[in-house]
């Protein structure tokens, strides 16, 4: 079976969504540096150990967790599955750059982020926070 070649519309529709998130990124960047600039070095403080450490679980999300982010209209775009370590979200159909990019600002707002892997590419947010 031969693969059948994305025209030059879906490149460019594909160039357009990866360009809105790095713009994002680019963004997020920024606000890093200029915060990181205003506070000055950090200068290491310390603090007595505690004697005996007590191990706490990260709260581990679940599927129906993740799909709560997501607005109705976009949750139906999408495909969630839980991988283990990951929950990953795949598109059920083609997106556009406006969806794409709110999709990939949910996920980031959530610790996760976008896989780029030709067919393959998805949403991954982990499952443990903290």
């Amino acid at each position: 079976m031969s693969e059948k070649k994305p025209t030059t519309e879906e490149l460019a529709q594909r160039i357009d969504q990866l360009l809105i998130v790095l713009k994002e990124i680019s963004e997020d960047l920024t606000d890093i540096s200029k915060h990181l600039k205003t506070e000055g070095p950090l200068t290491p403080t310390t603090t007595p150990a505690p004697s005996a450490p007590t191990p706490t679980a990260a709260p581990v999300r679940t599927v129906a967790d993740i799909k709560t982010v997501f607005p109705q209209e976009l949750e139906s775009m999408l495909f969630f599955e839980d991988t283990g370590k990951y929950i990953v979200i795949k598109p059920r159909q083609y997106l556009g750059s406006e969806n794409f990019a709110k999709i990939a600002s949910l996920v980031r707002g959530e610790g996760g982020e976008y896989i780029s892997a030709g067919k393959e590419s998805h949403f991954r947010v982990p499952k443990e926070t903290g």
